[in-house]
């Protein structure tokens, strides 16, 4: 699988990293153009390489990592993502620490939001509820798996991430919609920053 990034910061590294120990050929991107990224694409090897957003988002699959604030941007320009699955692993932080503010979305979740920006694409919520330092080692510890919450509309879609994080290690449970799923997972819910494994 060719999988895009839309950001290029630690969670979208260590995702990275986890696709191309799996085989897959990850293109990464950010703001700053590929030529910034020449460091990340040489520590990660071969199978990575820097690209601009548009070109990321041609990819089989799109991983958004990109700070909350950002997120329209980086949207903006791309060009259409029909049928594309878009894992969302943003959190809607209006401001970064030491004083972080949660974005006021209503009565909407955070995904349903980020899909209103892509709405052709297939999005799964996906990574937003774990610290990095769960992501980027191996998930697979003496006792159990690291656990990796989903949610998504697309059944599909969902299936997708599903099979590509357990090759990553991951143990995923699916949450159901983003509605349902995505208001436990986002900031503020019960199962933000929950870090539990499953014993298989």
């Amino acid at each position: 699988m060719r999988i895009g990034t839309l950001g290029a910061g630690i969670i979208a590294r260590a995702v990275a990293r986890h696709a191309i120990g799996q085989g897959h050929e990850v293109v990464l991107s950010n703001s700053r153009g590929p030529a910034s990224l020449a460091p990340v694409v040489e520590d990660l090897g071969a199978l990575a390489t820097a690209a601009t957003p548009a070109e990321a988002a041609a990819a089989d699959l799109v991983l958004l990592a990109v700070p909350w604030p950002r997120i329209p941007d980086a949207v903006a320009a791309l060009p259409r993502m029909d049928g594309t699955v878009v894992i969302d692993a943003t959190n809607q932080f209006a401001s970064s620490p030491p004083n972080p503010r949660i974005a006021d979305l209503g009565d909407l979740t955070g995904s349903e939001y980020v899909s209103s920006l892509l709405p052709e694409a297939r999005l799964v919520k996906a990574f937003n509820t774990l610290y990095a330092q769960f992501i980027a080692p191996d998930p697979r510890h003496e006792a159990g798996r690291q656990v990796l919450f989903l949610a998504g509309d697309d059944a599909d879609a969902k299936h997708i991430v599903r099979d590509l994080t357990a090759d990553f290690g991951f143990a995923p449970v699916d949450l159901g919609t983003l509605r349902a799923g995505g208001r436990l997972m986002q900031l503020g819910g019960p199962l933000s920053a929950l870090h539990v494994l499953k014993q298989d």
